[in-house]
């Protein structure tokens, strides 16, 4: 569709489902031979042709002594006072806290421990094999950039299991300060290729020149391919998280300033059938504070490989060129005016480019997620509150099954299986979550034994087990969206006039903006693909001024509206909060909601659960509107 004035005309483009690549389950060949022979397998990687070999400690030198560095180190020494010596020895102990210190043996013992584990926790890790053959052709050709999704620590240890599996050089990655108090692990992590970096850098020029160059250093000289995450850090809802950009900006600017010819970046789309935090992130989203990482409590935490935690698919998307993505946008010209040494803020047309391409990123990764099918039974069963009977459930998804599919979803469904066996085996793998009675199924009240418990307790832990499985149901989301947007945009239109109709559409799209990815400046694209996903599945009809239902597209279009109702409703919610606590801050939001919902609930109903799933954002919006 146009936005031609005032009038919304269709055009001829519609989306085109992409073809995805097969997947081979890399556990396979680990049950059956030796983990400690694999681990000590003679591990030969595929090295970038423009590797400049360089030591852990040479590159601590290169850094100290580049030109960027010693550029700031002046002009902190110029601001503070200190002498150059004292702000050069304070750049040095932020590197030596920050830097990692890679070593092949410590490697190999996580490799042979996390043989161990995955065997215990996964029934398979189903990776695509193509993309491993993309990457191994981009690390030849160009520095290399890794942005996995985020949704559960397992993430970072499975990418460089698999990195060394493939014979593909380890990457070095971002992690936060947490991990570094951390006896030994902290320790071994460093060794295996972490980097620690600060939550926040503040207004700390020091700090941030010692990152940026110590991360550019290595993009430079191809040591090894960079890993960091665009959200930033781990989705507690298991839905995308808005894509931060800093460490996106200092990836690039090798290429901006013409150091490097070319960039190239791979997102990763890390998929769990069983999330295994999934109850810690929805006590942590009622308010429990999150628990402080330590050695120990990975020692407590042990008891996780008794559990069955299902499939997890990995698959690794197509390298994504910085060249091609800044072909016409981006004037390289602007960063030949001064010096490289001399630190420059993003233009605007950069900031604007970033976040462009952080959000179009972060799409990819949803894109190539491999959904469950019991993410479509958690969708039904959020729906129906008071449970559904088996044969209904059965039925239901069935539909909803091939709905998701229609509008580009990426199913995992096994081939020549009865849907009430793929059904069956879903709902015993989270039966935790669920009980099934007399062929009724219907949401737990309780993620453990149940006891007597206050009606406070009984609230909670009825929410810890729905928002448990509402992160479940985000997971499809990004496939519903566009196509929700615009059942809720014709319910709200109260007109079958297309310009009605996409002006609600726009208006909902920019308030749930920071709530989903919705890539800036692309919102009759996304108007033309709900239109054409609906007219696909025969639910309406698009004329040249109107849109109308068809007769037999009423029941998809409830469905449509119900997926995003928990969001509006919990956009309205938060007001209400707001109201009743002036004065909070995001520390303590978690706790401020905690007290809200339980006294709100208890006088009121559970309809309004799912309002926790959003993202802080909504505070923000709400005061916008």
């Amino acid at each position: 569709c146009i936005n031609s004035g005032s009038t919304i005309k269709c055009m001829s483009v519609h989306p085109v489902l992409k073809k995805r690549d097969d997947f081979e389950d890399v556990l396979e060949e680990r049950r059956r031979s030796s983990d400690l022979r694999y681990a000590l397998r003679c591990y030969t990687p595929t090295l970038y042709k423009g590797l400049v070999p360089c030591k852990v400690s040479m590159l601590k030198s290169i850094v100290l002594q580049s030109d960027h560095l010693q550029c700031v180190i002046k002009q902190v020494s110029s601001e503070s006072g200190d002498s150059t010596e004292c702000v050069a020895e304070e750049a040095s102990l932020i590197l030596d806290e920050m830097a990692h210190r890679m070593q092949l043996s410590t490697v190999r013992f996580f490799v042979f421990t996390l043989s161990k584990a995955f065997k215990r926790l996964f029934r398979s890790v189903c990776v695509n094999e193509e993309g491993i053959q993309r990457l191994q052709q981009a690390v030849q050709e160009h520095p290399v950039v890794l942005l996995p999704s985020h949704r559960s620590y397992m993430d970072f240890l499975m990418m460089s299991y698999l990195l060394y599996m493939f014979d593909l050089p380890l990457p070095v990655i971002a992690a936060g300060m947490d991990f570094m108090s951390m006896k030994f692990i902290g320790e071994m992590l460093r060794m295996s290729g972490a980097f620690f970096i600060r939550r926040s850098f503040g207004g700390d020029k020091l700090y941030w020149a010692v990152f940026s160059e110590y991360v550019k250093t290595m993009l430079r000289k191809g040591y090894a391919p960079i890993e960091f995450f665009l959200e930033g850090t781990r989705s507690r809802t298991c839905k995308s998280l808005t894509p931060k950009t800093g460490l996106l900006n200092i990836v690039m600017e090798p290429f901006f300033k013409g150091e490097l010819f070319d960039v190239s970046l791979v997102p990763v789309s890390i998929s769990y059938e069983r999330v295994l935090e999934e109850s810690l992130y929805a006590r942590e989203l009622l308010g429990v504070p999150k628990p402080k990482e330590s050695t120990s409590g990975l020692l407590k935490a042990r008891r996780v490989l008794s559990e069955d935690y299902g499939s997890m698919h990995v698959y690794f998307g197509h390298p994504v060129s910085v060249r091609s993505l800044a072909e016409g946008k981006i004037k390289r010209s602007q960063y030949n005016l001064l010096p490289r040494c001399i630190p420059q803020k993003p233009s605007v047309d950069t900031h604007e480019f970033l976040n462009d391409a952080a959000f179009r990123l972060v799409r990819i990764q949803e894109e190539n997620m491999v959904l469950k099918p019991w993410v479509l039974i958690a969708t039904l069963l959020l729906q129906n509150p008071d449970g559904m009977d088996l044969s209904s459930l059965t039925e239901q998804t069935d539909w909803l099954r091939h709905l998701a599919l229609a509008f580009g979803a990426f199913l995992d469904w096994p081939d020549h299986e009865a849907c009430s066996e793929v059904i069956s085996c879903s709902l015993a793998l989270h039966r935790r979550l669920l009980s099934v009675s007399a062929g009724q199924v219907q949401l737990s009240v309780t993620d453990g034994p149940q006891v007597e418990t206050t009606p406070e307790e009984a609230v909670f832990q009825r929410a810890v087990v729905v928002l448990s499985c509402a992160s479940y149901r985000n997971q499809i989301l990004h496939v519903f969206l566009r196509p929700a947007l615009l059942a809720v945009a014709m319910q709200s239109a109260n007109s079958n006039r297309k310009d009605d109709i996409y002006n609600c559409f726009n208006f909902l799209r920019n308030m749930f903006s920071n709530e989903f990815i919705l890539c800036p400046g692309d919102s009759v694209q996304d108007f033309e693909e709900a239109c054409y996903l609906l007219m696909k599945r025969g639910v309406l009809q698009v004329l040249e001024h109107e849109i109308v239902m068809s007769a037999s597209g009423q029941s998809t279009l409830a469905f449509l509206c119900s997926v995003l109702d928990p969001f509006l409703q919990g956009y309205q919610v938060t007001p209400y909060t707001q109201c009743a606590n002036v004065h909070y801050c995001a520390k303590v939001w978690g706790s401020v909601f905690l007290s809200f919902f339980l006294s709100f609930f208890l006088s009121f109903n559970y309809s309004f659960y799912s309002a926790r799933m959003l993202n802080q954002n909504c505070i923000k919006i709400s005061t916008k509107y």
